[in-house]
């Protein structure tokens, strides 16, 4: 939907009488990525509650937001929804907080599309995604697009998730209609919830609504939620208040680094709390460059083929799928590589700290080995540990 240059929201920039300087400042704009935050979770979870909160906070920063519902189903305050017909609709909202907000149905790729052109009048996007979205299938829009990569990056997934109604929501079948939208993918065991698939691909979950539940079912809900997503922070709130945002839902670089400590956290899963899906942790020793060459080509097996290598000309191959994956590997030259994986989309990557400055740390390094952590359906750690270590000689 075309928007006339008057309604777009202005530029918050300072021009100055030198002519030269508007073609600067945007030029200037172009070259600067906006992060953006994915926020799912399931109906009712308070996504809604959630974002109006940052709308309306005095916060300082420039937010876009922009909230993607589908036909019915959608659940925005009457303020901040435009509907006709039930069709794509698309509306710019400036609000006196600095924020700007666009509704649109059906077509979220198109709105950030034609946010994009209006870069600078915002440092921040948050996308809220419909309550039976799968987050999987949106973040590598973002994250290795060669389009939207080249004006946005994803900053990481967000999940909210209602503290009185989780365990009920991960333990129920899934509708039939989620049933049938995901045969084409379906690899045998418990059917997943959306729920599950929103929760297995978070970076940091926000467990709202705490204060309709006692302590011990609080902790209930955090336990759950670990023994599907181990990498995840879990923060808890209450009305959809995060009173900090930085590390909550903004900045949190979770596709720029891989730390160790969180590799560590996810080896203290706990998988037998939910068979329906699980974080496991495999352990490797540093590598040499032949050895990262042969993680490669096991990782593009498992990910883009759903096979492990040894299974390729099996008849009753090890049925699987993997949501996340993270990683960080010490090569025996002192360097170190991160992995990082969404669904089939992954890559290897220099670590920030990848060289040790001095013998010391080198050695530390090498004696601490590296981690491969994955997160999805069907993953028994003895097996892919036994497979990816053959695979790199370990």
């Amino acid at each position: 939907m075309e928007i006339d240059d008057e309604e777009a929201p202005p530029l918050l920039v300072t021009a100055t009488a030198d002519a030269a300087a508007p073609d600067t400042l945007i030029d200037d704009i172009s070259l600067v990525k906006v992060p953006i935050t994915i926020v799912t979770g399931y109906l009712g979870a308070g996504k809604t509650t959630l974002l109006n909160y940052i709308l309306n906070e005095r916060h300082g920063k420039k937010i876009a937001v922009i909230l993607n519902e589908f036909g019915d189903s959608a659940d925005i305050e009457k303020s901040l929804t435009v509907s006709k017909d039930g069709g794509q609709v698309e509306e710019w909202l400036d609000l006196a907080n600095g924020c700007l907000c666009c509704t649109v149905k059906d077509t979220g790729v198109t709105a950030i599309e034609s946010l994009m052109e209006r870069r600078g009048a915002f440092d921040y996007v948050l996308l809220e995604t419909t309550g039976l979205a799968d987050p999987g299938n949106i973040a590598p829009l973002f994250w290795l697009d060669e389009g939207l990569g080249s004006s946005i990056y994803l900053d990481g997934i967000v999940t909210l998730v209602d503290a009185k109604n989780i365990l009920k929501s991960l333990d129920e079948p899934p509708p039939e209609s989620q049933h049938d939208a995901s045969e084409e993918g379906h690899h045998g065991g418990p059917e997943l919830t959306t729920a599950h698939l929103q929760i297995s691909h978070a970076d940091v979950v926000v467990i709202n609504k705490s204060d309709l539940v006692s302590a011990k079912e609080l902790e209930d809900v955090k336990q759950r939620i670990r023994a599907i997503n181990a990498l995840a922070r879990i923060h808890v709130t209450s009305h959809g208040q995060v009173p900090q945002l930085e590390g909550v839902l903004l900045d949190l670089h979770a596709y720029d680094a891989v730390t160790k400590d969180e590799l560590e956290f996810a080896s203290k899963g706990h998988s037998h709390l939910d068979p329906t899906i699980s974080t496991i942790t495999i352990p490797l020793p540093p590598l040499p460059e032949q050895g990262l060459t042969a993680l490669d080509t096991w990782l593009q097996s498992v990910l883009w083929e759903e096979r492990l290598p040894e299974d390729i000309t099996s008849s009753t191959p090890t049925k699987f799928e993997v949501h996340r994956t993270k990683g960080r590997i010490p090569l025996t030259d002192g360097t170190l590589k991160m992995i990082q994986g969404v669904r089939e989309v992954f890559e290897i990557l220099d670590s920030k700290d990848s060289t040790a400055n001095s013998d010391a740390e080198r050695q530390a390094a090498l004696a601490q080995g590296g981690k491969v952590v994955l997160i999805g359906r069907g993953l028994v750690e003895e097996k892919f540990a036994g497979s990816l270590r053959n695979a790199v000689g370990a």
